[in-house]
C-alpha cells in the first residue's frame, strides 16, 4: 500500500512538472515587417532559448515605407529582411500578409486573415499593439487583433481553419501614448543578456533603420557607414525608456538589487479580451 501511494504521488509530481514545462506557442503581430522586432525581439529570443515556439506576423507587406523605392520591389526587399531577422533570432516563422502599407483598415477579410494565422499557429499567447498610436496601420492592427480575440474559438467563423479549443492570452506591446489611457507595465522583461541579439535582428531591416526612418526623421546624415558603427548607433536609438512604472515592475519581478542594474527592457500589458491569468501566472509565463 505504501509503495502504491509513493508511486501515485510520483506520477502526480511528474505530471505537475510536465505541466510547468509545457512548451508555449507565441505569435507576435505587427503592422509592418519590422514592428515585431522593435517591440518583441528581445523577449522572443528568450522564449526561443527556453525552447518555446515563436512566430512573427506582419499584417502589411511594407510596400510604402521608403523614400526612394516602393511597390513590389520594396515589398520583396522587406520580406527578405524579415526572413533574415527570423534566422538571426532563431524564431520558427516570420509571415508577411499581402496588404498594402498605409492602407490597412479593420475589414472583416483582414480579420479573417489574422484569425487563420492565430489558429494555424495554435497560439497560446498573442501579442499586438494597442489600438491607439500615431500610425493608422498600427491602430488598426490593434483593432483587428482585438476583433479576432474570442472569434478564434468560434467554429462558424472562418470554418476553413480548425478553431482553437481555448482562447489564447492576449498582450499589448509597450507604447508611450497617454490617451485614452497610459500603458500599464504588467510584465517587464530584462534584456541585458540578449540585447545584442535584438540589435542584430533589427540590423537585418536595413531599409528601415538605416534608410527610411532616419530620412523621415531628418537624421539620415547621422547614420554611420561602417557596419559595426551602424549597429552601435542603432542600439542607442532603440532603448525603451525605464519609466518609474516599468522600474517598479522590474523590482517586483527581479528584486531591488538586480533591478537597479538592468538597462534594457521590453514591457507588456494584459489585454482583457482573452484568458485572464493572475499576476503570478504572467510572471511565470514570461522568461526572465
Amino acid at each position: 500500500m505504501k509503495k502504491l501511494i509513493l508511486f501515485t504521488l510520483g506520477l502526480a509530481l511528474a505530471g505537475s512538472a510536465a505541466a510547468q514545462e509545457k512548451k508555449l506557442r507565441i505569435i507576435a503581430i505587427g503592422a509592418h515587417p519590422d514592428d515585431c522586432d522593435i517591440k518583441f525581439a528581445g523577449t522572443a529570443a528568450k522564449f526561443v532559448k527556453a525552447g518555446h515556439q515563436v512566430k512573427f506576423l506582419s499584417v502589411t507587406n511594407g510596400d510604402a515605407g521608403h523614400q526612394s523605392m516602393g511597390g513590389g520591389m520594396l515589398a520583396k526587399r522587406r520580406y527578405l529582411e524579415t526572413q533574415e531577422s527570423a534566422r538571426r533570432l532563431g524564431i520558427a516563422e516570420y509571415e508577411v500578409l499581402d496588404n498594402h502599407d498605409g492602407e490597412l483598415t479593420p475589414t472583416v477579410e483582414v480579420r479573417r486573415q489574422i484569425i487563420r494565422s492565430i489558429r494555424r499557429w495554435k497560439a497560446d499567447i498573442v501579442i499586438a499593439p494597442r489600438p491607439n498610436d500615431y500610425h493608422p496601420d498600427h491602430r488598426y492592427t490593434g483593432v483587428l487583433v482585438q476583433d479576432a480575440a474570442y472569434m478564434v474559438v468560434v467554429p462558424n467563423v472562418s470554418p476553413d481553419v480548425e478553431p482553437l479549443t481555448d482562447n489564447p492570452i492576449f498582450f499589448y506591446y509597450q507604447d508611450g501614448f497617454q490617451k485614452p489611457a497610459p500603458f500599464r507595465h504588467d510584465v517587464v522583461v530584462a534584456l541585458d543578456d540578449v540585447w545584442d541579439t535584438k540589435v542584430n535582428a533589427l540590423d537585418a531591416h536595413a531599409s528601415q533603420f538605416y534608410e527610411w526612418l532616419p530620412w523621415v526623421d531628418h537624421r539620415l546624415q547621422e547614420v554611420p557607414q561602417d557596419p559595426a558603427a551602424r549597429k552601435k548607433w542603432l542600439a542607442g536609438m532603440r532603448i525603451q525608456p525605464l519609466t518609474p512604472e516599468a522600474r517598479a515592475t522590474l523590482t517586483r519581478r527581479y528584486g531591488a538589487e538586480k533591478a537597479r542594474t538592468i538597462q534594457y527592457i521590453e514591457s507588456f500589458e494584459l489585454c482583457e479580451y482573452g484568458k485572464k491569468p493572475s499576476q503570478e501566472e504572467m510572471d511565470r509565463i514570461f522568461p526572465k
